[in-house]
């Protein structure tokens, strides 16, 4: 197959999948935001409509999105062996035109936001790390049913400042990730030219600070003790 066959194939599929994953964490972000109480009963109500769907769709989703992560991965790693590989010795004069310490430092920012995510998976997910505060074993009244305490199990972990900081550092990493990830998608694809890259790099720059602000306030929040 072309696409993987060959380093701009595969350069494809990696921007493709890169920003799948930039959409999940729009929407991740917007569900998470419920936590403020925009929505009726807050982010318990969104934890339950979630976990309401029909089992199949909801494997279905997460088969899909482990499979949009393991993609994305891979080929970042034979593309950075590759990029390597081609330049055995360093140049007598590095150029640094267009290089950024984000764009310089992509496979590290992916290796933080993949531990994290992994971290997180543990943490809130499958609930495995702090058994005693897991909303599956605390539950509370939600429009006459009882439900799992996803509120009281948020609040109790980012009230730990060590998890708020590991949370703080993700973030960072995600936010670099994508300032460069999100232009780059463009370049990739060829849709961006010497007079539309400036605006992409600053749009891609400003989803990328909108998500870490989005991201961190939950945390921060609850260390300030707006949330509890």
């Amino acid at each position: 197959m072309q696409l993987t066959s060959s380093s701009i194939g595969r350069k494809v599929l990696m921007a493709i999948t890169g920003q799948a994953m930039v959409l999940f964490a729009v929407v991740h972000l917007l569900g998470n935001s419920s936590i403020f109480g925009w929505l009726n009963g807050g982010i318990n109500a969104y934890a339950e409509h979630l976990h309401s769907m029909p089992l199949p769709i909801i494997i279905g989703v997460r088969l899909i999105l482990l499979a949009i992560v393991c993609v994305h991965i891979w080929f970042a790693i034979q593309l950075t062996i590759e990029n390597r590989g081609g330049r055995p010795q360093q140049y007598a004069v590095k150029s640094t035109q267009k290089v950024t310490f984000s764009s310089e430092n992509m496979i590290w920012t992916g290796v933080i936001i993949l531990a994290f995510l992994l971290y997180h998976l543990a943490h809130f997910t499958f609930q495995c790390l702090n058994p005693e505060t897991a909303a599956l074993k605390n539950l509370v009244p939600l429009h006459n049913e009882m439900v799992p305490n996803v509120m009281g199990m948020v609040v109790s972990g980012f009230k730990n400042v060590f998890v708020s900081i590991i949370y703080g550092i993700a973030m960072a990493g995600l936010f670099l990730h994508l300032k460069h990830g999100i232009q780059s998608f463009f370049q990739t694809m060829g849709w961006s030219c010497d007079k539309s890259q400036p605006v992409i790099i600053k749009l891609g720059s400003l989803v990328a600070l909108v998500l870490f602000f989005g991201y961190v306030l939950i945390p921060l929040s609850i260390l300030a003790g707006i949330l509890k």
